[in-house]
This record gives C-alpha cells, sequence and structure tokens, in this order.
C-alpha cells in the first residue's frame, strides 16, 4: 500500500501546488533495446506551475558546488527551499554515435555494466531520450517554483552520457534529498502502463537507501498514477513496483533514489500520451507532486 505523506506536510505541499495548477491552468486560456526481454536494463525508469542507466559530454547543471548551491538553480523561498533534488533524464541524444563510448565497462555495484543504452522510441521515432529530457525539463521547472534546488545529470539532449556511476555520483555529490532517473520503458507492444523501479538491498550498496527509496516510490506512484491517468505496468512489476538489485544508477546511489518509467513507448495507447505535449505537462506536475510529498516528510 502506498505511504501517505504526513499530514502536516503533505496539505502544505498540496496548498502549494493547489495555487500553481491555478497559474498554470489561467496561463494556458525503457526499458529494453529492441529484441531484448522486458526486464532488462532500463533503456529507456504539484508543488508548482507549468511552463541508466555513456563517458559523458554532457554534465549536470543546476549546481556550481557539491552542497548544490549556487548555479541555475539556487535555493528559493518556497516550501522546498531547503531540498536538493536530482533529476536524472535516461540515455543521451548522442549515445548511439558513440557505441564504443556507451558499451565501456564502469561500476555498478557487485559488478560492472556497460556506461550508458540508447533507449526505446515510439513506432512513429520519438526517442525515448528526448522524452526523458523534456519531461526533466518540465519537472524541474515545478520544483524550482517550490523553491527546491534541482541538479540534472545531463545539461542537453545531444551529448553523450553519463554514465550509469557518474549519473549516481551526481546526486552523491550534492547530498540529493532525492533522486530521480526518468525513463520510458521499451516493453512488449501488447502490454501498457507505468512502473517504478526500487533499489533493492544489495550488501555494501543499498543497505542505508531500501528503506527511503522505497517511501519515495510510494508517493510518486501515487501521485502519478492519480495525476497522469496512465494505470500501472500490466506486463512487469507488481502494483506499479519492481524492485531491482541489478542497476548501477541504483546500486551506487548513496542518497534515496528511484527509476520512473512512465509508460510504454511500443504500446500505441501510452505512446500517444507521451508524445502529447499537453499530456506531459500534467504528467511533471503529478512527478512534481509526488517528489514534494516525499520531501516535506517529518
Amino acid at each position: 500500500m502506498p505511504v501517505s505523506a504526513p499530514p502536516g506536510p503533505r496539505s502544505r505541499a498540496t496548498r502549494a501546488l493547489y495555487s500553481a495548477s491555478l497559474v498554470v491552468l489561467f496561463a494556458a486560456g525503457c526499458s529494453s533495446a529492441p529484441g531484448a526481454a522486458p526486464g532488462a536494463d532500463p533503456t529507456a525508469a504539484l508543488p508548482l506551475p507549468a511552463p541508466e542507466d555513456g563517458s559523458s559530454d554532457g554534465g549536470p547543471t543546476g549546481t556550481d558546488a557539491p552542497d548544490g548551491s549556487g548555479g541555475d538553480s539556487p535555493m528559493g523561498d518556497g516550501p522546498l527551499h531547503d531540498r536538493i533534488v536530482v533529476i536524472d533524464p535516461g540515455h543521451n541524444g548522442g549515445n548511439a554515435s558513440a557505441a564504443t563510448e556507451i558499451n565501456r565497462l564502469v561500476p555498478a555495484g557487485p559488478r560492472e555494466k556497460a556506461c550508458d543504452t540508447v533507449g526505446a522510441e515510439t513506432d512513429s521515432g520519438y526517442a525515448e531520450h528526448l522524452f526523458n529530457w523534456e519531461l526533466s525539463l518540465l519537472v524541474k521547472e515545478r520544483l524550482e517554483a517550490d523553491g527546491a534546488t534541482v541538479v540534472l545529470t545531463r545539461e542537453d539532449d545531444e551529448g553523450v552520457g553519463p554514465c550509469i556511476d557518474e549519473r549516481a555520483e551526481i546526486g552523491n555529490e550534492v547530498r540529493a534529498d532525492a533522486a530521480l532517473s526518468i525513463h520510458a520503458d521499451g516493453g512488449p507492444a501488447s502490454g501498457r502502463g507505468f512502473h517504478v523501479i526500487v533499489p533493492g538491498e544489495v550488501e555494501g550498496f543499498t543497505e542505508d537507501i531500501v528503506a527511503p527509496s522505497l517511501l519515495l516510490a510510494e508517493d510518486l506512484r501515487r501521485e502519478y498514477r492519480e495525476g497522469s491517468d496512465v494505470p500501472y505496468a500490466d506486463y512487469l512489476a507488481e502494483d506499479g513496483l519492481d524492485e531491482r538489485t541489478d542497476l548501477g544508477g541504483l546500486n551506487m546511489s548513496t542518497v534515496p533514489k528511484v527509476f520512473l518509467e512512465a509508460g510504454n513507448m511500443r504500446n500505441a495507447e501510452d505512446a500517444a500520451l507521451l508524445e502529447d505535449p499537453e499530456w506531459r505537462e500534467r504528467a511533471a506536475s503529478a512527478i512534481a507532486r509526488g517528489l514534494a510529498m516525499y520531501l516535506m516528510r517529518d
């Protein structure tokens, strides 16, 4: 069962998100590469107004210092003013032309894995790396509107990587209160829905983040389901939650972290939503709400 945020913090977050949603209303008037089995590495994984797992050409944005100060996203005055969030847009636009770089092995917990992957795409050619980037920017805007310091793991959608261990290290270095890797799955065309990937216990790596990451996942799952109109995945996971111990992006993290697979790019119904800019606005608001609920827990 989802864990609800404590009444006090939840109500503050809800008020902030509701006010922001009015602003928006008035202003407006990965999984596997093709051929891989579901459950392989994600290839793609409102407080606020609208608008995994490559050596890296694209580095983090939104901070100049390990403590999260400075950069594009300084701490603000809203209800999340003292919170640091890392948003990790999965994959990157240059990965497909950098096979040597993204296939090199990097630390991923007890064993090594490929630096990064290319990601999925819809039948019409909408690339997952671009979806991840566009949705991440929308989430960032909403969190910043409530005062959070937001760090992105890449600065555009034209570079290579970063590698999965580097993505995790960005969150570790800024001591993020929460980290979210945004993806869209590449599952079977007959299956639809979203799921949130949580870290399982990996000795020597994830023991300290398993419990808080599950709370983060439950808050995110609840708000995303309510706000996106996307059901739980019907082809993997259980009630929208999938525990994994093989993902470097989770195993190498020392801060609470989850992956969101926002929908299945190979399913026609999901793809129609993922490709819709208006839907992405709603989805970003739901994601930001879920993060805010977690961040405002006691």
